[in-house]
This record gives structure tokens, sequence and C-alpha cells, in this order.
């Protein structure tokens, strides 16, 4: 009989060739996809790295919600990119749509990775370390010996008898033991180490409490600052701080309403040469009234050391000077008499300050450059050459004209615009000085030095919850890099003759771990078991 074979079919023309296509992935694998990816540890690890970028703007650029004024004058001077960067959020970085989107999306990538993970890990801790693998001896740490005979016991005794040894004496030193038998004799499993993946999961949790801490903090919390004079006080309301910024869901009204009065600021400086001017004391002196009508009573606050006040803290964080002048106007009416604070340029205290007189006629603006250990050279000019305020002396400025103050727009009480008034004159100043203006316009005095302490204020709930996250971070941290996860297998088998062989080998899940140890103390075990 003759079969026909079947045709052939002509070779495919590699270019007339389709590759097939896999079939479309659909809405819900589209998602499924996308959860995969944003949930994945390379994706948070972006994530955290662009978080970590888009944090910079915010250390580098002045923030509304501790220094508004500071802000408006950087946009003031760069007018281009000023106003850009306003728009994009750069002078609120902490409160702008795209950082929290990256804040967002990085809190559900941490918390799609760990929970799998750790759904994982407790079935992982149920279940037994698994048995024996067939071939031992390709494990990175192994060893092969045969027991010393025992008259007493037969061979399946004494296998059972030097295993029995080995699952107790690794029960004892915390290791989990599963322990089986077969028709060659028996194993035993054993492994150790499990805290390690509990201390990563435990740092991933920690850290995404820690995230829920900040944001609880940053939503209902608030801090300001607030200058104040010695002899002078300030109460804990809305108008009274110099800069304040609160969460989305906190009320400027909801303040405790307490108030504080500075009596005294005590500084010290160190004279030595080998460190001349670096502090030696900072404590500022107050009087504190919880709230009106409770008692007053008195304390002290220094740096690192501040006053707790229903759940606020108040934290002395700079000081300077104030010196107290007086402005006449041509008619010899005081039109300024009061201490205007000057603020530091350097270490030791050079300060400017800003004085405004708008109720004198013509109206008197002046710049002042403060000096509490006056000096002047040819290269610096007029500076200070200590903090402390040991030869106190003031370089003033004097211009006349509109101050600006009657158009509505805010000014800085630190910066005088000068765009539509004149410069009549320049003076040096000590205490007690007075100088009489240019064409009889008024006067100035320059009367004594006084002292002002800079305080911040801040209420911060997620705190303590933030430091009990980090420290169980670190916990978790010190456990995933200190306890090395290993296990290992005994078993026994006969040989020909009848002896007993016990085979020994380990296994660790990370290349530092020294398995040697292990090895020995099983193996010791093993040979004192069958005595």
């Amino acid at each position: 009989m003759v079969m026909s074979s079947p045709p052939l079919s002509p070779p495919a023309d590699p270019q007339t060739s389709v590759t097939p296509t896999p079939p479309p992935l659909g809405a819900g694998g589209f998602l499924r996809w996308m959860w995969r990816q944003l949930t994945s540890m390379r994706t948070a690890l972006i994530l955290l790295f662009c978080l970590a970028i888009a944090a910079i703007p915010g250390s580098v650029l002045p923030q509304r919600g501790t220094d508004p004024v500071l802000v408006q004058e950087w946009i003031d001077n760069a007018p281009t990119w000023g106003p850009v960067l306003d728009r994009l959020g750069f002078f609120d970085v902490y409160a702008a749509p795209w950082f929290a989107a990256i804040y967002l999306l990085l809190f559900i990538s941490v918390i799609g990775c760990v929970l799998p993970r750790t759904m994982h890990h407790i079935r992982a801790l149920r279940t037994n370390p698994p048995p024996a693998p067939r071939r031992l001896e390709r494990l990175a740490e192994y060893r092969r010996f045969e027991l010393s005979t025992d008259s007493d016991l037969s061979t399946a005794g004494q296998s059972t008898v030097t295993l029995d040894a080995v699952a107790s004496d690794l029960k004892s030193r915390r290791w989990r033991v599963s322990r089986g038998d077969n028709e060659h004799g028996g194993w035993v499993a054993a492994e150790k180490g499990y805290s390690r993946e509990t201390g990563n999961l435990l740092f991933h949790a920690a850290l995404i409490f820690l995230l829920l801490a900040i944001s609880y903090g940053a939503i209902f919390g608030w801090r300001g600052n607030v200058i104040v004079r010695e002899g002078g006080g300030f109460s804990n309301t809305l108008t009274q701080y110099d800069a304040w910024g609160g969460g989305r869901l906190v009320s400027g009204d909801a303040l405790d309403p307490f108030s504080i009065t500075l009596t005294d600021f005590k500084v010290e400086f160190e004279r030595d040469e080998s460190q001349r001017g670096s502090p030696l004391l900072f404590e500022a002196d107050v009087i504190v009234q919880p709230a009106p009508g409770e008692e007053e009573f008195t304390d002290v606050i220094r740096v690192n050391e501040p006053l707790s006040l229903d759940g606020a803290k108040v934290f002395l964080v700079g000081h300077g000077y104030a010196p107290r002048m007086i402005v006449r106007d041509a008619e010899g009416r005081a039109v300024y008499d009061d201490a205007s604070i000057v603020l530091p340029q350097d270490g030791n205290q050079t300060s400017i300050g800003v004085i405004k007189a708008p109720d004198a006629l013509p109206q008197l603006g002046f710049q002042s450059l403060f000096l509490p250990t006056a000096a002047v050279d040819n290269v610096r000019g007029p500076h200070s050459v200590f903090p402390d305020a040991d030869d106190p002396a003031m370089f003033v400025s004097a211009w006349i004209g509109d101050l600006g103050l009657d158009n509505g727009v805010p000014q800085s009480v630190y910066r005088l615009d000068t765009e539509t008034m004149t410069q009549i004159g320049l003076e040096a100043m000590r205490p007690g000085d007075v100088w009489d203006l240019p064409d009889g316009v008024g006067s100035i005095e320059f009367v004594d030095v006084q002292r002002w302490a800079s305080f911040q204020i801040a209420h911060d709930p997620g705190k303590e919850p933030a430091l009990i996250a980090a420290g169980v971070a670190l916990v978790g941290l010190m456990l995933s890099l200190f306890v090395k996860r290993r296990r290992v297998w005994v078993r026994t088998s006969q040989t020909d003759s009848g002896a007993t062989v016990v085979e020994i080998a380990a296994l660790a899940r990370h290349d530092e771990a020294d398995l040697a140890d292990d090895v020995n103390a099983v193996q010791a075990t093993a040979e004192g078991g069958a005595r």
C-alpha cells in the first residue's frame, strides 16, 4: 500500500509573517498593571527620591508659613522669576498640590508594598521549616561523619536519640524545629532569624505611621514667631505675631489665650581670645499668665529649655538690640519715642534697622546701622568687633519725603522705601547724642540701648506619635541589619555495615551570615547525644 504524504506548505516569507500580538488588557487588566507598578519597591524608591528633590525649594526659598515678609521681599527683588515661582507654589512647598501628590503616592506605594509582605510573613511564621533537601552536599556549609557504635542501641535507636538531642538543643536556642523520619533514617530541619523580616516590615510600618504623624501635625499644628523687647510682652493672638503659620484645619481664633511678659534678658559672651564672642548664656526671665483671670507665675526660658503651655512650647530662638530713639519734628513735637528693633547681620551683632515718623511734617524716615562695640576702618568701614554692648554707636541716615504709608500697600517695618524720598544727611551717634537735622526739619536723639528676644511658639500634636514611630523604625532597622536568617538540616542514614551516618548542612538567606558556628554547635550536640 502506498501512502500519500500531505502536501507541504510553502515556507513562510519572513517579510510577510505576522507576529502574534497579545490580547488587549482591558480596563481591569490595566488597573491591575498600574497597581503592581505603583506598589513595587522600585516605584517607592523613585517616589522617595522625588520627595527629597521636591523638598529642596522648601529649605532654600523662604516660606509663607514661617516668614511671609521675607517671601514678599524676595518676590519684589526678583520681579521676573518671583511671581512665576509663587504661582508654582515654591514659596509654600509643603502645601503645594504637586508636593502633596508625591507624598500621597509614596504613602500608597509603601502601604501596597508592606501589606502583601506582611501577609506572606505571617504565613511563613505559621509554616514549619521545609524538610532536608536531597543533595545536602551542595549547600554552603556541609559536614558528614559517622557516629561511634553504641552496643546498647540499635542503629535505628541511635539515629533517633541523635536527632532527638539535636532537635531539643536547637529548640532551647530558639530555633524553629520540625522533625521527620523516612525509610533511610530521619531528619531535623531548623530555621532561625525570622525577626529579620519582622524588623524590615516593622521599619516600613513605622515609616507609614511616621508619615501619618507628620501629616497630622501639619494639619492640626501651628507655629509663630514674635520679637519682644525687655519690659514688653505679647498675648497668644494672631495679631501679636510677626510671622504665623497654621495647619489647614487650624483657626487663629482657637489659640489658647496665654500671655507672656519679658522682664529681663540676660546675655553673656566669651571674652577670651580663643573663642572670643561665643555665647555663654541666654536667659529670658518671663511672667506668664495662662489665661485671663488666672494666677501669674514666673519662669526662665533658655536655649533648648522651652516653656510648655497648654500643649504649646515657647522656644528662645534669637536676640538683638533695640536702641531707644526720640524723633522730633520742626515744631519740636516728639513724633516718635520708642525702642526700635534692629536686626543682626553677623555674629558680632552688627545690626540694621529703620525708623518711620509718618506724623512729622514733612514725613521723616531713618536708616540705621547699630554697632554694639563700634569700630571703623578703611577696609570694612563701620562694623562691630564684639557682640556685647561695650561701646555702642549708631550711624543714622536721614530721609525726607513720602513714606508711602497712605497708599494702602503693606510695608515691612524693617525696610524703608526711599523711592519718593530724599536723603538729607548721615550722622554717627552715641547714646545721649542729639542730631539736629538739616534745614530745621527736626531732630533725632539716641537715648539708650535695650535688648530684645525672639520667641517661637509652636504646637505640634503629631510630635509625640512621630517620635514613637521613629523609635520603632530604628528598632526595626537594627533587627533587619543585625539579625541573620539561616536554616540547618540534620539527616541520618545507615551504611551497608550498619554504621550511623550524620549529615549536617546550613544555608543562609544572606551572604554575610557565618554558618560555621551553627554547624559546629549541631555537630557537637549530635556527637554528644549518640554517646
